[in-house]
C-alpha cells in the first residue's frame, strides 16, 4: 500500500507500507506487524524501468537513512536504480519496539521469544513480501552495510531467487558464528584505536582520567536521571571505528568541564546521554549478541562481558582509560533508562541454546548470485581476517581489501561506484525472466 508520495529536492520518494505476519514459521496464528519502505528514484526518471537496490541498514536495531540530499551512496546510486529504503522491523515506522511495546508482550519468555522474531532470517522474508507484493516479482540487488553484510547472508541463503546481485560494505560476518571469538578479535583492535586516539590528542589522557576519577566519586547524574558511570563514560569509544570518531571525542572532551573545578558540564552530560541512552534504536544493544546465536553454537552468554573480565587493561580504575566498542554488558540493563525494561528478555537470550540457523553453508558454497564487498582492513567492528574466511567460502564473492576508509565508508559515493564496477567487470547482476523491474 502506497501511503505517500512526494518530491524532495533532488529526489522522488514513495512511502510503502504492509502488513508481515510477526512469526514467519507460523504465519496464521501469530498475529501480524507493520513493515515500512521508502523508494527513492531520480526525479526526471520516475516514470522510467530501473533497477532497484535494496539498502540493508546496519545495527542490528537501525531504522533505514532519511535522505536530505542527492549525496554518498544515494546520489551514487540514484544514477542507475531505484533505491529501497527498508526499515527493519521493530526499527523506524516498522512497528517499532521499545520497552514498553515489550513489556506489553507479558512475561520474560515470552518478550524473549518476541525478540528472537526480529532476527536476520525475518527481515529476509518481510524484504522477500515486499519484493513479491509490492514491487512486482523481479530480482532486486542489495547493499548492505555493516549488519546489512549479514543480511545479505542470511538473504542468500534462504532465498537467493529474489537477488540479482549484492553489495557490501563493511561487514561480511563470519558463517561460522562465535560470539566469543568475535570479541577475542575484536578487542585488540579497539585498544589500538584507544592508542590512536591518545596519540593524536595526548592532552586528553589527563583529560579523561580527570572525568573518570570525578565519575567514581558519584554523584554524577545525566539529565534523564541516569547515574554517569565510568563503565558508561568508556562505552563513547563505539564511536572510535567511524571516520571522525576522534574528532568527535575531541570536541566532546574539550567542553567537559564549563568552569575551573571537577563537575561535568551540563553540555558534556547531554551529550554523552545522547550518544549512550540508545533511545532511538534500543533494539541495538539488545539483540547484539543474538548475532551470533547458531545451531550448536551454545549460549553467547555474555561474551563481551567475559572477555572484557579477561582483559584488566579496560578496567574503570585503569590509566590510561580504555574506551570500549561495540560491545554489550549486563549492567546496561540496570544502568540504561531505555534499556531497563529489556534486562530480563535479554538474560533469557544470553542464556538461549536453540538458536534457528542464520546462514545455509552450502548454499553459499554453490552461491550463483554476484557478490562484491568491501573490507575494511582496520575495521574495529567486523574483524577483516574474518571476512575473508567467508569471502572464501561464499562462491562468487570478489573482495576489495582497504585502508582507506573506516566502518563508515559507504559515507563517500566512491565505495558504492567501486563495488558497482566490481560486479560489471564479471558480466553484471544476473539476467533472464527474473531480472529486476523499476516500473509498477
Amino acid at each position: 500500500m502506497i501511503t505517500a508520495e512526494y518530491t524532495i529536492p533532488g529526489i522522488h520518494v514513495t512511502d510503502h507500507e504492509v502488513e508481515v505476519p510477526l512469526d514467519w514459521s507460523a504465519p496464521d496464528s501469530g498475529g501480524t506487524i507493520r513493515v515500512f519502505a521508502r523508494e527513492l528514484v531520480d526525479p526526471v526518471r520516475r516514470r522510467d524501468d530501473l533497477p532497484r537496490l535494496l539498502f540493508l541498514q546496519g545495527g542490528p536495531g537501525g531504522k533505514s537513512p532519511r535522505p536530505t540530499a542527492v549525496d554518498g551512496w544515494i546520489g551514487e546510486a540514484l544514477k542507475s536504480h531505484r533505491v529501497v529504503l527498508l526499515d527493519q522491523r521493530g526499527t523506524g515506522r516498522s512497528s517499532r519496539i521499545d520497552g514498553r511495546v515489550l513489556a506489553a508482550r507479558g512475561d520474560a519468555s515470552a518478550q524473549a521469544d518476541h525478540l528472537t522474531r526480529f532476527r536476520a532470517d525475518s527481515i529476509v522474508r518481510d524484504a522477500e513480501h515486499l519484493r513479491r507484493t509490492v514491487f512486482g516479482g523481479g530480482r532486486w540487488s542489495t547493499l548492505g552495510q555493516s549488519y546489512g553484510g549479514f543480511l545479505t547472508l542470511t538473504y542468500l541463503s534462504l532465498a537467493p531467487e529474489g537477488l540479482d546481485a549484492c553489495y557490501v560494505t563493511g561487514g561480511l560476518p563470519s558463517v561460522w558464528p562465535d560470539a566469543a571469538e568475535v570479541y577475542r578479535r575484536t578487542y585488540p583492535r579497539v585498544e589500538a584505536k584507544n592508542r590512536e586516539f591518545y596519540a593524536r590528542y595526548p592532552h586528553h589522557v589527563d583529560t579523561v582520567a580527570r572525568i573518570a576519577d570525578r565519575l567514581a566519586a558519584g554523584d554524577v547524574v545525566l539529565p534523564s536521571g541516569d547515574p554517569l558511570t565510568v563503565r558508561r563514560f568508556q562505552n563513547l569509544g563505539l564511536d572510535f571505528g567511524m571516520k571522525p570518531g576522534y574528532e568527535r571525542m575531541h570536541w566532546l572532551l574539550d567542553e567537559a568541564f564549563a568552569t575551573g573545578d571537577d563537575e561535568p558540564s551540563d553540555t558534556f552530560l547531554a551529550q554523552v546521554e545522547a550518544r549512550t541512552g540508545y533511545t532511538d534504536n534500543p533494539l541495538f544493544i539488545a539483540l547484539q549478541e543474538t548475532l551470533y546465536g547458531a545451531p550448536g553454537s551454545g549460549a553467547t552468554a555474555w561474551a563481551a562481558q567475559a572477555e572484557r573480565d579477561r582483559l584488566p587493561r579496560f578496567a574503570e580504575d585503569a590509566r590510561p582509560l580504555l574506551f570500549t566498542g561495540e560491545m554489550v554488558y549486563p549492567w546496561m540493563f540496570e544502568e540504561i533508562r531505555t534499556l531497563r525494561p529489556f534486562r530480563a528478555a535479554v538474560e533469557l537470550l544470553a542464556a538461549r541454546e536453540d538458536w534457528s540457523p542464520l546462514y545455509d553453508l552450502d548454499r553459499l558454497a554453490a552461491n550463483e548470485v554476484p557478490v562484491a564487498a568491501a573490507v575494511y582492513f582496520d575495521d574495529m567492528y567486523v574483524d577483516a581476517n574474518l571476512q575473508l574466511a567467508t569471502a572464501a567460502h561464499v562462491a562468487g564473492t570478489r573482495v576489495w581489501v582497504t585502508n582507506e576508509y573506516e566502518h563508515d565508508g559507504i559515507g563517500s559515493g566512491r565505495v558504492l561506484s567501486r563495488l558497482l564496477e566490481m560486479v560489471a567487470e564479471f558480466g553484471g547482476p544476473r539476467t533472464g525472466d527474473g531480472a529486476a523491474t523499476g516500473r509498477r
